[in-house]
């Protein structure tokens, strides 16, 4: 029997490695192509979608996709190796294959913000999946009004997507904030918070949109700094991360209150997911 993969979500499709960057010491990039023809060209996703990643007879892992929505038909993901899974696929090298399965969630609402000014704040690896929203923005550029990118690490050697961050800066009408929390470390540019630079958000504060990712403590603190400053709360939107097991809410393991974070997200506006990050218990 053949398994139609674009009706079977469960069933993982092949996927060789065709390119892999070492980002950090524990951070690389896979790029990959989906080996059979008819699923390469059915495959799509929209920006802050995720694959769960297989590696086989070890497990999966839940993954942000890191590539423009609208480029060709090979995908990335960053990852960081932490555990069985993702240190295992620390080992394979480009012609390897692994599984994918996906793509699975909401993702950000690029059709809500078109016409909008974008703030974007991120921290660390946590700017994983936004990358892909970035990289929609830049290629369709006077869909979206001004672009405030606002990136903060805890240490310089944390900081990834080098090369990214000098194509972003060179966006129209955008500006890009780096922050470093370590004052000692030898870095270039800001040393302090990502919060602190969001006063600069201009004078339309009603006509801005909020993308948030990273730590959930800073995106926490982010969203009530922008609510200060006048963005409303179904105007600032967060990527969370949770245990996500399945990709459609079947296993329960990403419950967040009355949400499956990979099912109901993994994005989410600050009006809905306020109580249930906010409040102990739920």
């Amino acid at each position: 029997m053949i398994m139609d993969h674009t009706l079977n979500a469960r069933v993982p499709m092949r996927a060789e490695i065709v390119s892999r960057i070492q980002e950090s010491d524990s951070v690389f990039t896979l790029r990959l192509r989906l080996v059979d023809e008819s699923e390469r060209l059915n495959y799509c996703f929209q920006p802050g979608q995720f694959n769960m990643v297989y590696l086989y007879g070890v497990g999966e892992v839940a993954i942000s996709i890191v590539s423009d929505a609208e480029g060709d038909m090979f995908f990335s993901h960053t990852i960081r190796a932490v555990g069985r899974v993702t240190k295992g696929l620390e080992q394979l090298k480009q012609g390897d294959e692994l599984g994918v399965r996906g793509p699975f969630g909401r993702g950000w609402p690029m059709t809500l913000a078109e016409g909008e000014n974008l703030v974007v704040v991120t921290g660390g690896i946590g700017c994983a999946p936004v990358v892909s929203a970035i990289e929609s923005i830049r290629q369709s550029r006077e869909r979206y009004g001004r672009l405030l990118m606002l990136e903060g690490v805890c240490h310089h050697k944390d900081l990834i997507y080098s090369d990214r961050f000098q194509a972003w800066d060179k966006i129209e009408n955008s500006e890009l904030i780096l922050c470093c929390d370590d004052k000692a470390a030898p870095w270039p540019w800001h040393t302090d918070r990502v919060t602190d630079h969001l006063d600069q958000l201009g004078k339309e504060k009603e006509d801005t949109i909020a993308f948030l990712c990273g730590p959930e403590g800073m995106m926490v603190a982010a969203a009530a700094v922008l609510e200060q400053n006048g963005v409303s709360e179904e105007n600032i939107w967060l990527s969370l991360e949770r245990n996500m097991q399945c990709g459609d809410g079947f296993c329960g393991h990403c419950q967040l209150g009355s949400y499956f974070v990979c099912r109901d997200g993994p994005v989410f506006s600050w009006r809905e997911i306020r109580e249930p990050l906010t409040v102990r218990g739920l």
